[in-house]
């Protein structure tokens, strides 16, 4: 396969990009690194984990996690080499072709349109147990109007939002794992250190190595929201500096608040205890003694899930604002409000949600369900034009532009080929087991459904615009890498310093 080649026609166009305002601020940005990936996910799916693995499931998290940590610092590399609105949807096309650009950005704009859909429902779940004689449908509809208000005003609200919410879930867990801790080492009232839950019942992987690994896959769920850093990079006054971070700290995140956590659950309350799949940081709490813990967590799975919504919606929105940069969306989605926001790139994003509110009360066990599956491998395929998109455009920096390599992928290219081999082996493994069949075969169904609009539109483009011209007898000379794009494209393009790598 040659190198794409990017011409005239493919570049973007400045104007489309520059309504956008920088008003993340540092402390948005460190808190949406921080909080991306403190998800409902870990609070409530991670029991579903250590039921089916036992303690071993220490061992899925940080497998999980560390081809997460592996994407982030790939994204990364190409992120502050060229900030851009739209992150990994241009590389991708840079480095794959207009077809890889096509397809990563809708595949992500519509995991995180389920994201919404879906923690809507969840939210309104949580509510609803307080409000038992308010109808579901009506929680959902009030959570789905609130927050698509908050991105609908500025860029700036949506930080302060998703600031909060962040602030809740880092010092709640933080909270947590001091908590865990002391029980642990003994010096909690009563107790006296022990870790024999490790061990204890029927050993640390009592269904054997083959649940450890497969327990990877929705592990690998519960961490996707790490790249919503890089991607709201573009919004902030420093993004290559933002991004730099952002990957760094990913490290940090994922073993302290999953890895950490995940094993002091398991040291503290037998993985075989039934009220773990319930949730197991809820379990935990209450073996130490905590008064009222089942009321906090759910506090605190609530806010996880708004959280979520409300990145959600700003995710989606961006990725389609891009998209529509090089014709790959209606370009009436780039019309901008006076405070720089993509009010109907908001909009769209919310569609499916308020479908989802009617689905969940008239079909839950049908289309919503079909809703449910249909994204669950989505978000690996993004991961995987990721690393492959890294791969690619590494060599071309390299040739073209070495300075711009300022954060680096370790160990190139070994690593990031191990990166696209291990993505590879989790999604086939999603089409063997039984469990993950069908999240497998409605996701490939979205991605086929995705690349076939994708052969639909470029034949439509192509009887648009005519046969291309003939290309000189010496062929078409490469153009060089485009330099940043979007807010930061009139300004010289930031350098991380060593010392920040």
């Amino acid at each position: 396969m040659g190198e794409n080649k990017l011409v005239d026609g493919d570049k973007p166009e400045q104007g489309e990009t520059a309504g956008l305002r920088s008003e993340l601020k540092q402390r948005h940005m460190t808190l949406i690194a921080l909080g991306g990936v403190i998800g409902a996910g870990l609070f409530v799916g991670s029991g579903v984990v250590i039921q089916e693995t036992g303690p071993a499931a220490i061992i899925s998290f940080v497998l999980a996690g560390g081809l997460v940590i592996l994407v982030m610092r790939m994204l990364g590399e190409m992120a502050v080499a060229r900030p851009s609105a739209g992150s990994f949807y241009e590389y991708a096309r840079l480095a794959l072709g207009p077809w890889g650009g096509f397809t990563i950005g809708w595949l992500y704009w519509y995991f995180w349109v389920n994201v919404v859909a879906l923690e809507a429902v969840a939210g309104a779940t949580q509510i609803h147990a307080w409000l038992p004689g308010v109808p579901l449908w009506v929680i959902s509809l009030g959570l789905m109007l609130l927050l698509t208000g908050v991105n609908m005003f500025s860029v700036k609200s949506f930080g302060e939002f998703e600031y909060w919410f962040s602030s809740i879930k880092v010092a709640a867990i933080s909270v947590f794992l001091i908590l865990g801790l002391v029980f642990v080492v003994g010096l909690w009232p009563g107790a006296h250190a022990d870790v024999g839950n490790l061990t204890a019942h029927q050993g640390f992987a009592p269904h054997g190595i083959g649940p450890v690994l497969t327990a990877v896959i929705p592990a690998v769920g519960f961490f996707t929201g790490a790249e919503i850093a890089a991607l709201a990079a573009a919004e902030s006054k420093e993004p290559g500096r933002n991004v730099a971070r952002a990957t760094r700290s990913v490290v940090l995140r994922v073993l302290l608040f999953y890895v950490g956590s995940i094993f002091l659950v398991v040291a503290i309350v037998p993985w075989n205890d039934g009220s773990i799949t319930d949730g197991p940081y809820i379990s935990a709490l209450q073996h130490i003694g905590i008064p009222y813990a089942g009321t906090l967590m759910r506090i605190l799975v609530l806010v996880a899930v708004l959280s979520s919504l409300n990145a959600g919606l700003y995710s989606a929105s961006r990725i389609v604002f891009a998209l529509t940069r090089h014709r790959d969306a209606p370009s009436g989605l780039t019309k901008l409000s006076r405070r720089g926001v993509p009010q109907r790139a908001i909009l769209l994003a919310t569609v499916l949600g308020y479908v989802s509110v009617v689905f969940a009360y008239v079909s839950p066990e049908t289309v919503f369900s079909f809703i449910v599956h249909s994204y669950g491998a989505v978000a690996l395929f993004v991961y995987l034009l990721v690393a492959l998109s890294q791969l690619r455009l590494r060599r071309r920096l390299e040739r073209e532009d070495p300075g711009a390599l300022t954060l680096k992928m370790w160990g190139y290219p070994y690593l990031s080929w191990f990166t696209v081999a291990a993505m590879t082996l989790v999604i086939l493994t999603m089409a063997v087991l039984p469990s993950t069949r069908l999240d497998f075969g409605t996701s490939l169904l979205t991605l086929l459904t995705v690349l076939g609009a994708y052969g639909v539109i470029r034949l439509r483009r192509r009887a648009e615009d005519g046969p291309a011209p003939t290309p000189p007898s010496d062929g078409p000379r490469p153009a060089p890498l485009p330099g940043p794009t979007g807010p930061t494209a009139d300004s010289q393009r930031p350098r991380v310093p060593a010392k920040e790598q």
